[in-house]
């Protein structure tokens, strides 16, 4: 026995030698702090400042650690640097309005929604610097599955927030209804609601919604009684609500009714006082004024952009080959609904600069995501349209980023300082000079990786 013991400490020992030699050789597995600088730009921060011409910005771990004059900066030692002068930095878009994995081409079915069509769209708003994204009532879970893995972690494609299933009502308008195969609890009754919103709420979406239309007539509107119902019952499960509203009258029904956002413009008349009252009495935002859903509805009959290389990058071209169509183009043009969507389109643009000089919060929002409005492209297209409706670019610019977060409760976004992550767009040029210049986009970074 006393001759084994020296043998066995000596064997382990040994062991102990040739693990620690193991241990040097094999790289560490464990995530490497990463350093950039990025340098010599104009910032646009998101918050409504006016810019900051010759900036400098810290990126580690993929959060801004320090931003400031290119003066004062002090780079850390083995930082990565990037020399931006002449480019302007703005934060990622920050869409509230927009939908995943339905699409392909110019088809929606709920079948094709797959983790890679999702993917692929992430993948697709993140190319047009929409680095934030609100996908809105027409979801599978797996989304849940897709936010739960980026919240982990670092991102590599456009960061995503969901209402999972929207509710409508039974011959309304609006999710599995509008599209046949959508999971969407159906409401008949008011005691339906509470059991659907539960549903919804274990689930843990971001925010709870439902539509309220009659697609210009041809159904029904929910009933008043069941959408109050919805905001109570989200409101008691700790739930924002949201709702699509086309109506005046609606409009001014859920806001009294104290709903927390709006998820389209009003578009059947101009928005009138009582309504503003009772937006800013309820905290009600104008989420996502949508002004490219009309201006999609109509631009098929001569479409502008087709040759468009910022279009054309995110198409394909069998796409390209159908709008480009004479027979495609002239059964656009022959729509009867035409005037009515000329109509809603110019109501929309109104409503949007009364909401915003009345002091409504907005924020941004596309309607993304289904055939005819493409992700990515039709986000700088709001953009124009908003300042097309009157507000100046450096208000369409604040409600794609610092307002957008703002709404999603999203204190890390949307603004490009301190402590924020690193979501953010190098343009060439000046989107404040220009709006159109936010499609001048050379580089888009999220979470301080590049992804285009």
């Amino acid at each position: 026995m006393s001759r084994a013991k020296p043998s066995l400490a000596l064997f382990l020992l040994l062991l102990s030698s040739i693990s620690a030699c193991q241990r040097a050789e094999t790289p560490s597995t464990e995530t490497k702090t990463d350093t950039l600088v990025l340098t010599g730009f104009t910032l646009i921060d998101g918050t409504g400042r006016p810019a900051a011409v010759n900036a400098a910005m810290t990126i580690e771990d993929g959060r801004i650690r320090w931003v400031g004059p290119a003066a004062e900066l002090k780079a850390p030692a083995g930082a990565t640097t990037t020399d931006l002068s002449g480019k302007y930095v703005m934060p990622g878009i920050i869409n509230l309005h927009g939908h995943l994995g339905n699409v392909v081409g110019l088809e929606q079915k709920a079948e094709l929604y797959t983790r890679q069509t999702v993917e692929h769209d992430l993948q697709t708003y993140a190319s047009y610097g929409v680095t934030t994204m609100l996908s809105l009532g027409i979801d599978e879970d797996l989304i849940f599955d897709v936010r739960a893995e980026q919240r982990k972690g670092r991102p590599t494609m456009t960061r995503v927030y969901t209402a999972g299933q929207g509710l409508v009502s039974k011959d309304g308008f609006g999710g599995g209804i509008t599209l046949p195969g959508v999971p969407t609890p159906i409401i008949s009754s008011v005691s339906e609601v509470d059991a659907a919103v539960a549903d919804q709420a274990k689930k843990g979406v971001d925010i709870l919604k439902f539509w309220t239309d009659d697609n210009l007539g041809t159904v029904k509107r929910m009933p008043f009684d069941i959408a109050d119902a919805i905001i109570q019952s989200g409101h008691k499960h700790g739930l924002r609500v949201i709702a699509h509203v086309y109506y005046l009258e609606d409009a001014k029904h859920l806001a009294a009714s104290g709903i927390d956002a709006l998820a389209h413009s009003v578009r059947d008349k101009l928005v009138d006082q009582q309504l503003i009252d009772a937006m800013k009495r309820s905290g009600t935002w104008l989420a996502a004024p949508t002004l490219t859903r009309e201006l999609a509805l109509l631009a098929y009959a001569s479409p502008t952009f087709l040759n468009d290389p910022f279009f054309t990058r995110g198409t394909t071209p069998d796409v390209l080959a159908t709008l480009s169509d004479p027979a495609y183009q002239k059964k656009q043009a022959a729509d009867k609904n035409r005037p009515k969507y000329t109509k809603a389109e110019d109501n929309e643009m109104k409503n949007l600069k009364a909401l915003a000089d009345a002091g409504v919060r907005y924020g941004f929002g596309t309607d993304t995501g289904v055939p005819g409005r493409f992700q990515g492209f039709f986000e700088h297209l709001e953009l124009a349209q908003m300042v097309k409706a009157g507000l100046t670019p450096m208000q369409a610019i604040v409600a794609a980023t610092g307002s957008g977060a703002e709404f999603l409760g999203a204190k890390d976004l949307g603004t490009l300082e301190s402590g924020k992550w690193a979501d953010l767009i190098v343009l060439q040029r000046d989107p404040l000079a220009d709006i159109n210049n936010s499609r001048t986009i050379e580089s888009v970074y999220i979470a301080g990786g590049k992804v285009q």
